[in-house]
């Protein structure tokens, strides 16, 4: 709550402005292509986590595949996440989140104007739905983040267990899987702290189809998981 309060405070001048500007986006974004959006998102992000003292260190963005259609894997931290690989990708991109988050103020805007898809872990008939959505956008040329834990892992840079579903519109579009690790993610929003803090987020090395099209969706899980967390551990 710190941060977000010194976020607001800092770029006071901007606070009105930016938020009618990004309601009035989310209630209309078929007027506005996704690079416009997430160009958008970008510049209210960049001056939130200026205002917040975030930095954010970018590693491996050669990583990140030169065409569209494909799927990023990073673990789960906290609520500041997808912010954190908002400002660090320069390649649009939308997010398959728990429908809980679905109402959150600000996030609700942003998820809005990412068109991303909210998933009822508890309805099974709409989880199947929004597997087969992402794959045909996938296929398409969209891009995709899926947080395979679930949920935050609440253990700070420790990994969470990545489940194997979370991988199913990827093996089906048959699309480049990214994993990203993400390294102190979980201070700027889920610590009553406002001190400054840098975030990591670290693109790796994709899988492509060939690597992986022989192997079960709870092997891919397991290797993007140990990946990441490898990752964590060297620069931790």
């Amino acid at each position: 709550m710190k941060r977000i309060l010194l976020m607001v405070m800092r770029n006071l001048f901007l606070v009105p402005f930016a938020w009618c500007r990004l309601c009035y986006r989310a209630s209309h974004v078929d007027k506005y292509t996704e690079e416009d959006l997430y160009g958008f998102l970008k510049w209210i992000d960049l001056h939130a986590n200026r205002g917040g003292n975030v930095n954010i260190d970018v590693h491996g963005s050669e990583n990140i595949p030169d065409g569209d259609g494909f799927m990023f894997f990073p673990n789960h931290q906290g609520l500041y996440d997808v912010l954190a690989i908002i400002e660090a990708c320069p390649r649009p991109f939308s997010v398959v989140a728990k429908k809980e988050i679905a109402n959150i103020p600000f996030l609700k805007q942003v998820f809005a104007c990412m068109r991303a898809y909210m998933i009822d872990r508890e309805d099974v008939r709409q989880a199947m739905q929004v597997i087969i959505d992402v794959t045909k956008e996938v296929k398409k040329g969209r891009n995709y983040l899926i947080f395979a834990e679930g949920t935050r892992s609440k253990n700070g840079n420790k990994v969470g267990t990545f489940k194997g579903g979370s991988f199913k519109s990827a093996t089906k579009a048959q699309c480049p899987i990214v994993p990203v690790a993400l390294i102190d993610s979980f201070k700027p929003f889920d610590t009553n702290s406002a001190k400054p803090v840098t975030v990591q987020v670290h693109f790796l090395k994709p899988l492509e189809y060939e690597d992986y099209k022989d192997m079960k969706t709870t092997e891919i899980a397991a290797l993007v998981q140990e990946r990441i967390q490898a990752t964590i551990d060297d620069n931790i």
